[in-house]
């Protein structure tokens, strides 16, 4: 496949940036997404330019850190992320446009990484319990119900990737929080916080100027785990609760 990229470039957080093309041939249709950036990287190499920045990591669809607005979609055309992303699905002399998380509260680093830390100080405010653990408990010494485990299981999938703030027009992490919030709200060691921690996360979602959600649905079609809309409407459910509760 020969290819025509437009990739977004800036220098560092306080340059202004903007869109550089680049020619690629020869690229295969079994490459990832990820692989195909490293073979143009090469390249810049050899020609003396800048290679690109781009955040990734284990490259197994897990982790989260990949993560690039593709042709104006975030990950790319398939639910999937951006390292599990493949160039077939792409055309032979197709442009793909290549730029980093729209959100103000990811400001980019260099080229296409961005800085998610905004995620990590929302989970400092609630995404944990104060249960005692060590060891595993005897498995019949809390019952939880199954269709509450299953779903306390599916939401926690979530890896964080950020995909839904970017697919977002109002750069809600609405979907994020709201994935925390279920998944530990659905088990017994997650009560004694449930009040404080929705408040809490949704309070600090709001000082990082993440928008509020207007139930548009981007997010969930965005999200390579397919986490749920209606974690939202937990989120919104469990906030009132606890508003009601003198939280």
């Amino acid at each position: 496949m020969n290819l025509t990229l437009k990739i977004w470039r800036q220098p560092d957080a306080s340059s202004a940036g903007a869109m550089h093309t680049y020619q690629l041939a020869d690229v295969s249709p079994d490459m990832s997404f990820l692989e195909m950036l490293d073979v143009l990287n090469e390249q810049l190499n050899e020609q003396g330019e800048e290679p690109i920045a781009f955040d990734s990591d284990c490259r197994e669809g897990i982790c989260g850190m990949c993560g690039l607005m593709i042709n104006g979609d975030a990950h790319g055309p398939e639910v999937t992320t951006t390292c599990q992303l493949h160039m077939r699905s792409f055309k032979d002399g197709e442009t793909i446009t290549v730029e980093p998380w729209r959100s103000d509260a990811f400001p980019v680093i260099k080229d296409l990484v961005v800085d998610r830390s905004a995620f990590d100080r929302i989970i400092q405010q609630g995404g944990y319990i104060s249960v005692n653990t060590g060891s595993a408990p005897e498995a019949h010494s809390v019952p939880v119900p199954r269709d509450d485990a299953l779903r306390a299981f599916n939401v926690a999938t979530c890896i964080g990737c950020g995909a839904c703030v970017a697919a977002c027009p109002n750069g809600s992490a609405s979907l994020f929080m709201g994935a925390k919030i279920t998944h530990l709200g659905e088990l017994p060691q997650g009560q004694p916080e449930r009040d404080s921690r929705v408040v809490n996360m949704v309070a600090q979602h709001d000082h990082e100027g993440f928008g509020g959600c207007t139930n548009i649905g981007a997010c969930t079609a965005a999200c390579p785990k397919e986490i749920p809309l209606d974690v939202i409407s937990q989120l919104n459910k469990d906030l009132r609760t606890a508003i009601k509760h003198g939280h």
